[in-house]
């Protein structure tokens, strides 16, 4: 089944510049979605999971606790693929400012770079709320 253009581009405004913005086509979609086979088993294990993620997002007693393990491990195996030799046990020191060199397992540097890349992130989600979803914001 082919289909046509699903949307089209248009530009406008947002957060105080000029932006192209893409404009989704109505739904539902012609011709319509066909949800049987192998389509409606993978929605099916797409919705289970995330029942069980909403299911377990309940029982977090802080959700801000949760986030900050998260983009921390997050930051550890991304900075790994460049190369990067860090614990989260490091990263946790060198945040608290714990005496670097003496306790610290890997290199300063590397985890100075891990911390950096959480800073990122935690800057990138500050921007969010200021900026559209954009090339220039991502």
């Amino acid at each position: 089944m082919r289909r046509g253009e699903t949307g089209r581009y248009a530009v406008t405004a947002a957060g105080g510049e000029t932006v192209r913005a893409f404009i989704p086509s109505p739904l539902p979609p012609v011709p319509a979605l066909a949800l049987d086979g192998p389509l409606q088993r993978s929605l099916e294990t797409a919705t289970l999971a995330l029942g069980r993620l909403d299911g377990v997002s309940t029982l977090l007693p802080d959700k801000e606790v949760f986030l900050y393990s998260f983009v921390r491990k997050e930051a550890l195996l991304s900075s790994q693929i460049e190369g990067t030799q860090s614990s989260l046990a490091d990263l946790l020191r060198f945040e608290n400012d714990d005496p670097p060199s003496a306790a610290l397992t890997a290199d300063v540097g590397d985890v100075e770079e891990v911390s950096n890349y959480v800073a990122a992130m935690r800057h990138g989600l500050r921007r969010i709320a200021d900026l559209p979803v954009s090339t220039r914001m991502i």
